[in-house]
């Protein structure tokens, strides 16, 4: 077994490899806007210093989101593109989820996500790491919790999530290890599909109104 995992919903453009038993390498770079530019050369290296090629993968996981529409893109058609030329199975996590999965809590917790426009990502968890709700896009103050937060956008917003924490970001080693363990660690596998939860930013423009000569 040879699974890449990847995920670029958020400003980590976190890569990994892993070889069913531990993660054999991984590399994350923070840059909320060059997602195109630094994917490719993510996986490059992770698969360059594990001594390994792209023809070696048998399997591929990527986070879904939810995440701004470009980067969230990036990585979704990079997965399906190389698992569409290999002609191996992919598979989607949550971003949140994956988030999660880092977090050691006795108790309930959230995690939260910047989604830009002063709102957040957001989602719920029991202390096992099991989601209890969302995900959701909301304005902080409009998220009711109290307990504790992670997340980059819980720790924007500490005003409103006043025991937020890290884990700040997702990590590939993470989601590689979820996927790798079976049914994703307990966690629900998703279509290949963008979590969005609302329109992109850019919209194509309006029709132009006809001009009746006067």
């Amino acid at each position: 077994m040879l699974l890449l995992a990847f995920d670029t919903a958020t400003a980590a453009i976190t890569v990994a490899l892993h070889d069913g038993s531990h993660v054999l390498e991984e590399r994350t770079v923070i840059d909320g806007r060059r997602h195109g530019e630094l994917l490719g050369p993510g996986i490059a290296h992770v698969l360059a210093t594990a001594g390994a090629s792209a023809s070696d993968l048998t399997g591929i996981a990527v986070g879904v989101g939810p995440g701004p529409f470009t980067g969230l893109r990036v990585g979704l058609m990079t997965a399906r593109a190389m698992a569409d030329a290999l002609s191996i199975p992919v598979t989607g996590i949550c971003t949140l989820d994956i988030v999660a999965a880092a977090v050691v809590s006795a108790d309930p917790f959230l995690v939260a996500t910047d989604a830009r426009r002063r709102e957040v990502y957001w989602a719920t968890y029991d202390a096992s790491g099991v989601r209890t709700e969302g995900p959701h896009v909301d304005r902080p103050v409009d998220v009711d919790w109290t307990g504790p937060a992670y997340g980059a956008g819980a720790l924007m917003y500490r005003e409103t999530f006043v025991s937020a924490r890290r884990p700040d970001l997702p990590e590939a080693g993470v989601l590689a290890r979820m996927v790798a363990a079976g049914t994703a660690g307990g966690v629900a596998e998703l279509p290949v599909e963008p979590l969005y939860l609302r329109r992109p930013d850019a919209v194509e423009p309006a029709a132009r109104k006809a001009v009746t000569p006067v």
